[in-house]
């Protein structure tokens, strides 16, 4: 019985990663606005560079928070 819940899990972990993917693959060009947002650290001096981003990150977890809900919800 155990088994066949962490199958299901790791079958529907892999087909949001395929749609993920699909997704970048297909629009990838679109997203160049993802990770330099309002709020997403940059420090660039000589010999050093440093990327934060913060309100980047924010909105993946609430996107991805929100597909899990969903997952949880329905499955």
């Amino acid at each position: 019985m155990m088994m066949k819940e962490i199958g299901k899990i790791l079958m529907i972990g892999g087909a949001v990663l395929l749609a993920i993917g699909f997704l970048v693959w297909m629009g990838g060009d679109k997203l160049k606005w993802f990770g330099n947002l309002p709020g997403d650290i940059r420090v660039k001096r000589q010999h050093f560079s440093f990327y934060m981003h913060v309100v980047s990150m924010i909105i993946l977890s609430i996107f991805l928070s929100f597909i899990f809900w969903i997952i949880r919800r329905f499955f």
